[in-house]
This record gives structure tokens, C-alpha cells and sequence, in this order.
């Protein structure tokens, strides 16, 4: 599933788009065709996500609504030539303009709501570490009276927007967290360590596409984007995801795996024992 870096990324491409300009809305596939009438030819005002819910303001007050769930992709790509571009695949929504073509694909939802809806949907989803001045206050909160597994509870969007099985598996070895430890039990500086991780780590992914924890490549990345420059990169290296089996970069140890709030959680049972 898509993480929180992917969909800010995206509304920062959809807002350099579209801001300002009228888009023809269309429906290919025609499930949203009723929602793609409401909204064509309307100004696209501005694009923002939180966590892992993607928000573009039209005018009068009509709000386009995108969770792009475990197979969903939304690309936008310059239009090469004059007349209509192609259509490929099942293409629930297309935002086109004379310069832009954009097609969403396989999301969870997509819908237009109100307003009111969209604050609501925002005050439920805890503090986002991409969105400006987030609160890890709230999230704490909620962690420090939890008997959840700090694994799960990193994966509960309503405590912590915009992580999912990859940020949680990687922070929590990097910070040597036990990911079984009940939230309750976490200590505040573990929880502060944490959090600063991921204000650290997400931009990162943001100016990447991809998901960079392992210390020589965030390094790495960090350099270029302070130089602005970021070359693409061939290989992501992980500590822990999806490396169950192979031996631990810090000690060795096998990498153990198991799901947990419905997802591989990735750990090594030696490095990790803090509280």
C-alpha cells in the first residue's frame, strides 16, 4: 500500500498540474462518472493529503476524495501531442487539460465530498509528519494508554497517519524497539526518538519515490537533496523489510517475520529489545 510520502508527492504534482486551471473530468471506466460530471470544468483550486488520504479543492466548495488503497496508482504525464490521449486499463477517474493527462487506477476510493466531510475525515487520522506543525502529542496520547503492540498502533492511522508495514518495520529496528511491546510500556524518549525518525525519514521519500532508512543511502539522499540534486536510485536497501530469513546488517541474527494488524511486521528478535 501506498505510504504517506507517496501521496504527498502526488498532491504536490497534481497542485503544479492543475492549480488554477479548468480540467475536463471524465470517467472511462464509468464508476465515478456521476462524481466526474459534478466536477468538470470546474477551477481545481489546490491538492493536500494527509497521511494516506489525498484531497483536491474544485471551486464552489466540492472536494474530490482519493484513499488509494493496496493496488492504486494516480499518474499525471505531459501531453506528448494534440487530440485525445489513449486510454489504458481501467481508468476510474481522468483529469485532462491541454498540457496535462492524469488517470487514476485500482483506487479504494474516490468520491466527492463536502467541506464538512473533509474535516471530518482529517480529525479522525492522527498527526501527519509531512503536514505542517503536526502534533505528536495526540499520537502519543493515544500510544501511552494503549495495550496494543507499538507495531500495531504505528499501523493505526487514527494514532499515526501515513505509515505503513515498511516505515513501521524499519523505524522500530532502527530505533532497536521491541515492536511487540504494548504502547503503554514505551517510554517518551523512545516515543520522541520515534517520531523525529519519521520527520526525518519521510521527506527523504518525498524527494526519492522511495522508502530510504539504511544509514549510508539516507546519508546519502540527504546530501543530494541539501545540494538539490537527486539522482535516481537503483536499489533500496532495507534493514528488516521483507528480508525475513537473511542475516541482520547490525548483528547477524535472523530476520523473523509475522503478521500483525494484517501485515508481514519485519524484526530482529536480538537488536531490538528497548522499551
Amino acid at each position: 500500500m501506498p505510504e504517506g510520502h507517496t501521496l504527498f508527492a502526488l498532491a504536490r504534482d497534481l497542485d503544479a498540474a492543475y492549480r488554477g486551471t479548468q480540467p475536463t473530468v471524465s470517467s472511462p471506466q464509468g464508476k465515478f462518472a456521476a462524481g466526474a460530471a459534478v466536477l468538470s470544468g470546474r477551477t481545481f483550486v489546490h491538492a493536500t493529503s494527509w497521511g494516506k488520504h489525498l484531497f483536491a479543492e474544485f471551486e464552489d466548495d466540492a472536494w474530490l476524495h482519493v484513499h488509494l488503497g493496496l493496488i492504486g496508482t494516480f499518474s499525471i504525464d505531459e501531453r506528448q501531442y494534440a487530440g485525445e490521449v489513449p486510454v489504458v486499463g481501467q481508468v476510474r477517474l481522468r483529469l485532462a487539460t491541454d498540457e496535462h493527462v492524469a488517470d487514476l487506477r485500482g483506487p479504494n476510493l474516490c468520491a466527492v465530498i463536502t467541506p464538512d466531510v473533509v474535516e471530518a475525515v482529517m480529525a479522525r487520522l492522527g498527526p501527519d509528519p509531512l503536514r505542517p506543525e503536526p502534533d505528536p502529542e495526540i499520537a502519543w496520547r493515544k500510544i501511552a494508554r494503549s495495550a496494543k503492540a507499538i507495531a500495531e498502533l504505528l499501523m493505526d492511522q487514527s494514532v499515526l497517519a501515513g505509515i505503513g508495514n515498511v516505515y513501521r518495520s524499519e523505524v522500530l529496528f532502527r530505533q532497536r524497539v521491541d515492536p511487540f511491546r504494548p504502547g503503554k510500556e514505551i517510554r517518551r524518549t523512545t516515543w520522541d526518538a520515534i517520531w523525529l525518525d519519521l520527520v526525518d525519514l519521510l521527506p527523504l521519500g518525498v524527494a526519492t519515490g522511495k522508502i530510504v532508512t539504511v544509514a549510508e543511502q539516507v546519508d546519502e539522499i540527504r546530501a543530494e537533496v541539501a545540494a538539490g540534486q537527486v539522482d535516481r536510485l537503483t536499489e533500496r536497501l532495507s534493514y528488516v523489510y521483507k528480508r525475513q530469513g537473511e542475516p541482520c546488517r547490525v548483528c547477524g541474527s535472523r530476520i523473523r517475520t509475522r503478521v500483525v494488524a494484517g501485515r508481514n511486521l519485519f524484526w530482529c528478535g536480538r537488536c531490538q529489545r528497548r522499551r
